[in-house]
């Protein structure tokens, strides 16, 4: 992958410079930019390079089978990712109620945000690492997951960002996008050879299926 040089300080090094009153601002820009990426409409659901899928489950389920599979790769039991496969092909007429196709970062949050080091408050100067981008449910961007992480500074993010669907079906979706944030992070946790966080993952995601079922 290719990118554009971008002039900045990476959010993790610099944000820590402010005092934490400023740091709303920085949520705040963050929500602005999510915005404009989840506003972006696609031609159809799943990654934008391809394969694209005709409906929102399609991609969905895809994709938990996908990660199933490189935790199986690596050794990995993924019994519980395919049970959430599983329930999500039982269930997908929820999915399918997402009939539009938006722009999902995938990995966009504090670590891929750049900033102005001489900025008097925060400044978001650029973001990167997009090669996880894909078309689907804003709601399963990896974005959203954290903005709603915590009750703490990112709460400033909706006020840009806008209000978050709360309905029935997009609390069930979101348990779903959660095991499949969940699938990814414990992928993740074992290429860095964090053999304690890998098993806490398994509990993590019990708890989100015992939600689901």
């Amino acid at each position: 992958m290719i990118q554009t040089h971008l002039d900045g300080i990476a959010a993790p090094e610099h944000l820590g410079t402010y005092p934490r009153t400023a740091w709303p601002v920085f949520f705040r820009q963050m929500g602005a930019i999510a915005r404009s990426v989840h506003d972006v409409r696609g031609p159809r659901f799943g990654p934008v390079s391809g394969p694209g899928y005709a409906t929102w489950s399609e991609a969905v389920i895809a994709s938990l089978q996908e990660i199933a599979a490189d935790l199986e790769g690596v050794g990995l039991d993924a019994a519980d990712v395919r049970k959430v496969a599983a329930v999500a092909a039982h269930e997908s007429a929820v999915f399918d109620e997402v009939t539009e196709p938006r722009l999902l970062t995938g990995d966009l949050w504090t670590v891929n945000a750049l900033m102005d080091p001489a900025a008097p408050e925060p400044v978001i100067t650029g973001v990167l690492d997009f090669d996880r981008t894909w078309f689907g449910d804003p709601a399963a961007d990896w974005t959203i997951r954290m903005a709603t992480a915590k009750a703490d500074e990112r709460e400033t993010f909706w006020e840009s960002y806008g209000v978050l669907d709360r309905s029935p079906a997009a609390v069930w979706r979101a348990r779903v996008y959660e095991a499949r944030h969940l699938g990814a992070i414990r992928l993740e946790r074992h290429r860095l050879a964090k053999a304690d966080a890998v098993r806490e993952s398994y509990g993590a995601m019990a708890d989100v299926l015992a939600g689901l079922t």
